[in-house]
């Protein structure tokens, strides 16, 4: 009868640790986080997996401006941008064996070669502030993760450990690059930041993605009432009515109208001495005389209805203003959003 061979202490210790690292290994993520997706203006490096991901329709976030960071107060920037609008958020791990050096590289020629602006740009220590400013941990809560790990795959003291995943970045082998980016006659702001992910045992890069594109808050979601259309008439002898609401190009009144409807009627019935302009603007898109006819179109849409509700016609007059009295530039959709308005005018 053969007998079993007694292992030795040391080949005992390379099989626990072969072992460790195999279910270690198996506790990386393995595919995309559910939901997410590249954002069209910047793609992934080739053999990354987007683990972590956050889209917000309307939203507000901090990025570094220009003059760096501040020379008074620590972890701060000196001249913060703040940018509103649709901020998707994207975390990236490298493929194993993949610098930050390498996978930032490509990311600056990308985008570079998109016509990409850049304002702050830092690389090594000089990022270890900008890091802290950015506070990207808060900025993760946002985000949704993929399943798994990041796992140690060199140094004998931390083959198979396991690090946390989400916003798995630190300052070593950091780089960052923020700026603007023009498309489709919209300015994005984008922000990479891109550094080892967690450290140097786990032999991946890590890459942080923001981008910010201009939006126009949705309007119509608050009614001005009654109350306040009249002491705006009485302070002002008008009052901007953005709860009336239109479909692009179009002069029906959507029924979200009805509110700002039975509030308009409210005051006038209230002061019946009272006689109002009704006076429609768009913003600059489009001809003059489709402006003209459009902003007419509505403010005669707006009269219809409030004599369907018991105002004399005789006390409303419609007049189109088109886009000879924007109150925001045209330059961005904020303010063009802001251009197409109703407004209530003493007479």
């Amino acid at each position: 009868m053969m007998k079993m061979r007694t292992l030795t202490l040391p080949i005992l210790l390379a099989l626990s640790l072969a072992v460790t690292a195999a279910r270690a290994a198996e506790d990386s993520p393995t595919a995309d986080v559910k939901g997410s997706a590249d954002h069209p203006v910047i793609s992934r490096f080739t053999g990354s997996l987007l683990v972590g991901y956050g889209q917000q329709d309307w939203a507000t976030t901090e990025l570094p401006g220009a003059a760096g960071m501040s020379k008074t107060e620590r972890h701060k920037f000196a001249d913060p941008v703040r940018a509103e609008g649709k901020l998707t958020r994207l975390y990236y791990l490298g493929p194993l064996g993949k610098t930050p050096l390498e996978i930032f590289r490509n990311q600056q020629q990308a985008l570079m070669a998109a016509g990409f602006k850049p304002r702050f740009t830092c690389e090594l220590k000089p990022c270890a502030d900008a890091y802290f400013a950015l506070d990207t941990s808060e900025r993760g809560k946002t985000m949704n993760w993929a399943k798994g790990a990041l796992v140690g795959v060199k140094g004998n003291n931390f083959k198979g450990a396991r690090w946390g995943l989400p916003m798995a970045l630190g300052t070593d082998e950091a780089r960052i690059t923020a700026g603007t980016l023009t498309r489709g006659g919209s300015t994005l702001q984008i922000m990479v930041f891109t550094a080892e992910a967690e450290n140097e045992y786990t032999d991946r890069a890590a890459s942080y993605i923001e981008i910010v594109e201009p939006k126009a808050m949705p309007t119509g979601q608050v009614t001005v009432d009654a109350k306040a259309i009249g002491q705006g008439l009485q302070a002002e002898g008008k009052i901007t009515l953005y709860g009336l609401l239109f479909d692009t190009g179009k002069t029906d009144i959507k029924p979200d109208s009805n509110a700002q409807l039975d509030q308009m009627v409210a005051v006038l019935k209230a002061q019946p001495a009272v006689k109002v302009f009704i006076v429609g603007h768009t913003d600059n898109a489009g001809s003059l005389d489709a402006n003209v006819k459009l902003s007419q179109g509505r403010a005669q849409a707006v009269v219809a209805a409030l004599t369907q509700r018991g105002i004399a016609a005789n006390r409303l007059a419609a007049h189109g203003n088109a886009n000879y009295s924007p109150v925001a530039s045209n330059a961005s959709e904020d303010g063009r959003a802001k251009n197409r308005r109703v407004e209530m005018v003493l007479q």
